[in-house]
C-alpha cells in the first residue's frame, strides 16, 4: 500500500475579515456560541486548555501549539489516546472575507485511521459550517444537533 498515513483537509470561506474570524477561534466565550460548551481560558500559544463540548462530560484536553494572530492556529489533542496536530489557516478573500483551512494529522492507513478519518472530517466540516452561520448569520447550527450522540440523555 503506498499512502500509509492518512490526513484530513476541509476549507470553507467566510464573509468576515480575518480578526473578526481569528478572535472567533481563539476566544472561548465567542467559540462557545457554535463549538464548545466552556474551554479554561483563550488560546494562546504553549497553553494547556480544557473543552468541554455542550452534549458529553468528559473534558478534553488541548496542548497550544503556534499561534500567528490572524493566520494560523496551531493546537494537539488526544483522540483514540493518540495526540494529534490541527492547524487552521486563515487566508484573505476578497470583499473582506476570510478561507479557513483546516488540517488534523495524521493516523495509519488502518481500519482505526479510516474511522478518525471519516468521524473527525465530518466534525471538522461541521465546525466551519457552525463557524460560518455564527459569524455572518448569528445562528448556533450546533444547538441540539447532537444531542443523539451526547452522554447526557
Amino acid at each position: 500500500m503506498r499512502n500509509q498515513i492518512l490526513e484530513i483537509k476541509t476549507a470553507l470561506q467566510i464573509s468576515k475579515p480575518l480578526n473578526e474570524v481569528f478572535e472567533a477561534i481563539v476566544d472561548p466565550v465567542k467559540m462557545s456560541n457554535y463549538f464548545i460548551s466552556t474551554s479554561s481560558g483563550r488560546m494562546e500559544e504553549g497553553k494547556q486548555l480544557t473543552w468541554q463540548f455542550p452534549e458529553f462530560e468528559m473534558n478534553f484536553p488541548v496542548r497550544i501549539g503556534k499561534i500567528e494572530r490572524n493566520k494560523y492556529i496551531s493546537f494537539y489533542w488526544d483522540i483514540d489516546g493518540i495526540e494529534l496536530l490541527t492547524e487552521m489557516t486563515l487566508t484573505p478573500k476578497t470583499n473582506d472575507s476570510t478561507l479557513v483551512t483546516i488540517t488534523e494529522k495524521s493516523r495509519k492507513n488502518d481500519e482505526a485511521g479510516i474511522k478518525w478519518l471519516k468521524g473527525n472530517t465530518e466534525g471538522w466540516a461541521n465546525f466551519l459550517a457552525c463557524l460560518k452561520a455564527w459569524l455572518e448569520y448569528g445562528i448556533n447550527l450546533r444547538k441540539g444537533a447532537f444531542d443523539f450522540m451526547s452522554d447526557k440523555i
